[in-house]
């Protein structure tokens, strides 16, 4: 008889624990081929020796509205793109990780979220693991380029936070994603 109580208090309290979630607004992601420049590159941005201290340095907010060129709005070099079910940072997006980890290293005081996020194949539960790891994966790639793990925070999202709307692969492929969030 307490094999069938303890039984029943589980599956209640694991229909409480999975409430459906709520679908958030979608955001546009970034334009292909766009690119951010880095504390070496010929743009000044991302740190050099022209760029002027309140882009970096500025509070969070402008600096998101922005992004790290200075452009309005612009989500290029904040974003990082995964294979399906993978968290391996792809070749193409090391420029973005080095970008931000010089940023960062040239200002201490800046710290970094790393958002995961995954399409919405798969369970709730896998989801969450998996975002995870794909924040972690970007996390450590800054940490060995010298950026403080007190400036590095990570969260998971799963399925929950949508950049596109769809069932095929160009949504799907548009939601697997680290987010790089800048914060004072």
């Amino acid at each position: 008889m307490k094999r069938i109580v303890s039984i029943a208090f589980l599956v209640a309290g694991v229909a409480l624990l999975s409430g459906c979630p709520k679908k958030p607004t979608t955001v546009e992601p970034p334009t292909a081929g766009t690119q951010v420049g880095g504390a070496g590159s010929t743009n000044g941005a991302g740190g050099g020796a022209s760029t002027s201290g309140s882009a970096l340095g500025g509070d969070a907010d402008s600096m998101n509205a922005r992004g790290l060129n200075g452009d309005a709005g612009s989500m290029a070099g904040k974003v990082i793109y995964f294979d399906f079910d993978k968290s391996d940072i792809k070749p193409e997006f090391a420029s973005i990780v080095t970008t931000n980890a010089q940023n960062l290293t040239s200002h201490p005081n800046l710290k970094l979220k790393l958002e995961g996020n995954t399409d919405e194949r798969g369970t709730r539960e896998y989801n969450i693991g998996l975002g995870e790891r794909r924040a972690q994966a970007v996390r450590r790639a800054l940490m060995l380029q010298g950026v403080a793990e007190s400036q590095l925070t990570t969260v998971s999202f799963g399925a929950e936070r949508p950049a596109a709307e769809g069932d095929d692969e160009s949504a799907w492929a548009k939601n697997r994603r680290v987010e790089l969030v800048y914060q004072q």
